[in-house]
């Protein structure tokens, strides 16, 4: 199998419609709204409708992606969707995505590795193409949040929301595309970030339920230790093993964790000169999906040039980071 060059045809995202401002929750949580914007750059974040679910966004994102690429759903060869969120244990994500697109060639799967979960997604459809020429796959990251945090948590509550995001990939000519992504897991960090009812260890019962055991617990100064320590050197060591100098990324599209933490760790990883893309103020965190939405925003605004490079840096739970670097071809702008 040889490999030829595989990028990003286009972008999609989807984010719910209903705005939950820091003034919303600020009152049940003992804080103000100036704290919340202190600790996390947030002002206001995106919930989704209690009719809706996780594969509601990912469609609304598939399609929006699918629509500008000009590629027909049934050309698709893969959907792939990074969740931890999904409607339920069973179908996939990723095979209802396909049945409402209409990908009815497509293999599907979902995959799960927490917020770093596009950059795995992506680096998976990547290495499915390029050994199938003339292949297309769908990556997909969704995740609806907001129905895992305990309202009274205020260092879960005030960062995480709903939302989905979306590429379709596809051959490129050089020198465009994905030029090297780097997947790092740290296990014996996990419990960091856990959500301990609900599975195979601790089934769903009404002790799991009063328990609180279905929300999603943080370490948040562990996990802000973690981010430090690990994506930084996650840069320095996949700019190294591509040969990319610090100074010739003129982008930067991290997973939307907190935006004070994003403009430090910017910093950090020696990336002053790199345009920094937050979504974060407006949209909140999305889990895995925050990423996708954040490029999208910024492919649709025009902001990201031809043969731009750009780099992606994700986190979260697992423990996991993802990073990718990727020689942009321009996707054209607006919806």
């Amino acid at each position: 199998m040889s490999e030829h060059p595989v990028g990003v045809l286009a972008t999609g995202s989807c984010v719910p419609e209903q705005v939950v401002t820091n003034e919303d929750l600020a009152p049940g949580l003992g804080v103000t709204p100036e704290w919340i914007v202190r600790k996390t750059a947030i002002r206001e974040r995106r919930y989704a409708a209690p009719e809706q679910a996780t594969s509601d966004l990912a469609i609304a994102a598939a399609r929006s992606a699918l629509e500008r690429s000009g590629v027909p759903a049934d050309r698709l060869d893969y959907v792939v969707v990074a969740t931890t969120t999904p409607d339920s244990p069973l179908p996939p994500v990723s095979c209802l995505v396909q049945a409402a697109i209409g990908a009815d060639r497509a293999g599907c799967f979902d995959l799960n590795i927490g917020c770093s979960g596009f950059v795995a997604a992506l680096d998976v459809g990547h290495k499915l193409v390029a050994a199938r020429p003339g292949a297309h796959a769908l990556v997909v990251a969704a995740d609806l949040w907001s129905r895992f945090t305990d309202p009274a948590d205020r260092g879960t509550r005030v960062l995480l929301a709903d939302g989905a995001g979306a590429a379709v990939l596809g051959p490129v000519p050089e020198p465009y595309g994905i030029l090297g992504t780097d997947l790092l897991g740290h296990g014996d960090q996990a419990p960091y970030l856990v959500i301990e009812g609900g599975g195979t260890r601790n089934p769903a019962s009404y002790d799991t339920v009063d328990a609180g055991g279905h929300y999603l617990r943080m370490r948040g100064r562990d996990v802000s230790d973690y981010v430090r320590e690990k994506v930084p050197q996650a840069v320095k060591e996949l700019l190294a093993r591509i040969g990319l100098g610090h100074d010739e990324i003129a982008h930067l599209v991290p997973h939307q964790a907190n935006g004070v933490l994003l403009r430090e760790v910017a910093g950090q990883a020696g990336l002053d000169r790199a345009r920094l893309h937050l979504t974060v103020e407006e949209f909140g965190n999305s889990g895995a999906a925050s990423l996708p939405v954040t490029l999208d925003h910024a492919d649709r605004a025009g902001l990201l040039g031809d043969g731009d490079l750009v780099l992606l840096a994700a986190f979260g739970g697992g423990m996991a980071v993802g990073t990718s670097v990727l020689r942009w071809k321009a996707t054209g702008t607006g919806s």
